[in-house]
């Protein structure tokens, strides 16, 4: 048994993530898959139901996939996570929760909203929990899966007046990102940054499902070939300074974040702190409307953070300003 143990499933983005971050760190670890079978060792551990669950050696046992990563990247610093350029050692901090909290909104869409998606991932679920023998009661089994996810698809987002949104961000956003990739081996260079680790395990499940898969094949053969090295990446290089990295990196957040996550993360933090069950706010002309998240309201607002400690930047704040971004960041 090595000293660290990683509860997770190849069905949760976020295991994916904290697997290929300690793939990359280099870092000894088991991978438990969560089923039946590893139910009671889990639940000794965990003090909430999801994965993943990382029990280390000199540290509580964790299940936040963006607290775990920096837990790591302390105790393991090389080989390096982190930009050398503080201006896009915070970038990748914004990418980061836009990819936890806005682009998992497209991924449940994607599997659990739509018919033959939904029930092969419930196939998946299925053989996860129970460690590949299916019960017998099989479509009742897989019934109930697609049920009880599909029945969580508002508390992230997806209602039905906000999927076109949705759709088109998800769109607009791979287009940028396989145009950025096109001369980066990472969005930072060459070697990745938690931005890399959190978007690859979203894009990773979307992969692995039908139809976005194929979408992403056909439109998107940077961003496919960079997810599937991302499983284990090696750094090839050193990062980039952000003058560098511009000219691809800044529509990213100039023509998505500043249009879609920005303006919603703002508005659930200020729903959060004004105590209100939902959360409005207009994206694109158009309203988008969901239950409040208060996770997402304390990222974000730890995001916000971190760029204000970076205010004297001038290379960020100006960044930031050229994207239409900088207000978000601002007290």
């Amino acid at each position: 048994m090595t000293a660290y143990r990683l509860f997770g499933a190849e069905t949760s983005p976020y295991s994916l993530k904290v697997r290929s971050f300690l793939t990359y760190k280099g870092v000894e670890f088991d991978w438990i898959g969560r089923s039946q079978a590893t139910e009671e060792e889990f639940q000794s551990h965990a003090k909430v139901p999801t994965v993943p669950l990382l029990v280390s050696p000199n540290r509580a046992p964790n299940q936040d996939s963006t607290d775990i990563l920096s837990c790591v990247e302390s105790d393991h610093s090389e080989p390096s996570s982190v930009p050398d350029d503080p201006a896009c050692a915070v970038l990748a901090l914004i990418l980061e929760d836009y990819a936890d909290e806005w682009l998992n909104k497209v991924m449940f869409l994607q599997r659990w909203g739509q018919k033959p998606d939904r029930e092969a991932a419930a196939d998946r679920t299925m053989e996860q929990l129970f460690d590949g023998k299916l019960p017998r009661a099989k479509k009742k089994t897989r019934d109930q899966v697609v049920k009880r996810m599909r029945d969580r698809l508002p508390l992230v987002g997806v209602e039905k007046k906000n999927e076109k949104t949705l759709k088109t961000s998800f769109e607009r956003f791979t287009a940028l990102l396989n145009t950025h990739l096109e001369n980066n081996l990472f969005i930072f260079g060459g070697r990745p940054s938690v931005a890399d680790f959190a978007l690859a395990g979203q894009y990773a499940q979307m992969l692995a499902d039908d139809t976005p898969g194929a979408w992403l094949r056909d439109n998107a053969p940077f961003v496919t070939a960079w997810c599937e090295f991302m499983d284990a990446p090696k750094a090839g290089a050193p990062f980039k300074p952000l003058d560098e990295l511009k000219e691809t990196l800044l529509p990213l957040f100039k023509d998505e974040i500043a249009v879609t996550y920005l303006p919603w993360a703002a508005a659930n933090l200020q729903a959060t702190q004004d105590k209100q069950d939902r959360t409005s706010v207009k994206i694109e002309k158009k309203a988008f409307e969901q239950v409040t998240q208060h996770y997402a309201a304390t990222s974000f607002k730890s995001v916000q953070k971190a760029v204000r400690r970076l205010n004297d930047n001038e290379a960020l704040t100006g960044f930031l300003d050229e994207a239409d971004a900088k207000s978000f960041f601002d007290k």
